[in-house]
């Protein structure tokens, strides 16, 4: 065993965990991952909330008492989803003091079906961070055009986000120019920036299975040879955008109050081809002043085989430049692309959402009292 998930760290790689669940809580397990592996942060979606409660482990009581008070199925899904979220950030609170608020983080996202909604998302964003109420919670706000606006509005008024559901460059600098725009909103009302933090949901591996099928449409020896390169490379990318904007004056004026950096944060990091190494999107994106959040077979994978070689980003960028290049020169639309993948990653949030409304739903009927 090495400790690749330590040398992970060392390199400035904040290791968070996609993945939440009441028994994960309860059983001490999250604890342990704190203790033992270099966990220090939680991802949530609405796919991992819907997967965990409809598995019902930890909820029954809840549930039951939801029933009993007659609730309705929304409500009863946020009061079930903020108390796991609660739970984890207590858990993690000691890390958040160690890190001066940088990680232990504990992510919800809004509703998603919110997602085209400017309005609607900042006060469900207010909603949650009062429901929530812990100071390392951090609010998911999808990176769609009108969550821009939305991102804007909720760190102007002093409230955490992490912004998921970056699919491109261009839609990132757009995540970063919304969140310096915030912060300079927030100065404006006389918060304290140094608590305001957020992190960039840059997703990965979605970027080559889509990239990849369009690849392996074209059948070519050529096209092969670009399998499996564009998620790392699109990355890569995103990361000197990064360096480029948290190296301008204007980020320097915000910094010298006290802001802090808007860290990538590297998602859909568990390989889904098998022809590729199950820790690649971790090994190949290690930079510092990151975060990867990793399902737990992502993390045990590296726990037991990674090769952490340090820094694997930075002096990549020509060559990361070079395979978008010739993706498009075989007439796969990088644009079309990413747009196909916003879409779908929205909608396949929504589905869950729904998923978790129904399954919740029959649950709270079957315990319903009589009446009478």
């Amino acid at each position: 065993m090495t400790d690749a998930l330590k040398r992970l760290s060392d390199e400035g790689v904040a290791i968070w965990l996609d993945d939440l669940s009441r028994k994960r809580i309860t059983s001490g397990n999250l604890a342990e991952l704190i203790d033992q592996q270099h966990v220090v942060g939680v991802t949530t979606n609405p796919t991992i909330f819907q997967k965990a409660i409809s598995q019902g482990d930890g909820y029954e009581q809840q549930l039951s008492d939801l029933a009993a008070r007659r609730v309705t199925v929304d409500e009863a899904i946020r009061m079930l989803t903020t108390a796991d979220v609660r739970d984890a950030a207590d858990i993690m609170r000691p890390v958040f003091d160690a890190t001066d608020g940088q990680d232990g983080r504990v992510s919800i996202e809004v509703d998603p079906r919110l997602a085209h909604d400017v309005k609607a998302t900042v006060a469900e964003a207010r909603q949650l961070a009062w429901l929530v109420d812990r100071p390392n919670a951090l609010i998911k706000i999808p990176a769609t055009r009108a969550g821009l606006p939305a991102i804007t509005e909720t760190i102007a008024n002093g409230i955490s986000v992490n912004v998921t559901l970056i699919f491109s460059l261009e839609r990132y600098r757009a995540v970063m120019d919304a969140y310096l725009s915030g912060l300079e909103k927030a100065r404006e009302k006389g918060l304290d920036l140094s608590k305001i933090h957020s992190v960039a949901s840059f997703f990965v591996s979605r970027v080559d299975t889509e990239i990849d099928r369009r690849i392996d449409e074209l059948g070519t020896d050529e096209a092969r040879a670009l399998r499996g390169k564009a998620g790392v490379a699109n990355a890569r990318l995103a990361y000197q955008a990064y360096e480029e904007v948290f190296g301008s004056d204007r980020w320097s004026a915000l910094e010298r109050e006290g802001a802090n950096r808007q860290r990538p944060l590297w998602a859909s990091t568990g390989v889904k081809d098998k022809a590729y190494k199950d820790t690649m999107y971790v090994e190949e994106l290690v930079a510092p002043n990151t975060v990867n959040t990793m399902p737990q077979a992502t993390l045990e994978a590296t726990e037991e085989h990674g090769e952490i070689r340090g820094d694997a980003v930075r002096g990549t960028y020509e060559q990361a430049r070079a395979d978008l290049d010739a993706l498009e020169r075989l007439g796969i639309s990088y644009d079309d692309v990413v747009q196909v993948l916003e879409d779908e990653g929205v909608e396949k949030f929504e589905t869950s959402w729904n998923d978790l409304l129904k399954s919740t739903e029959a649950e709270l009927e079957r315990l319903a009292p009589a009446e009478g």
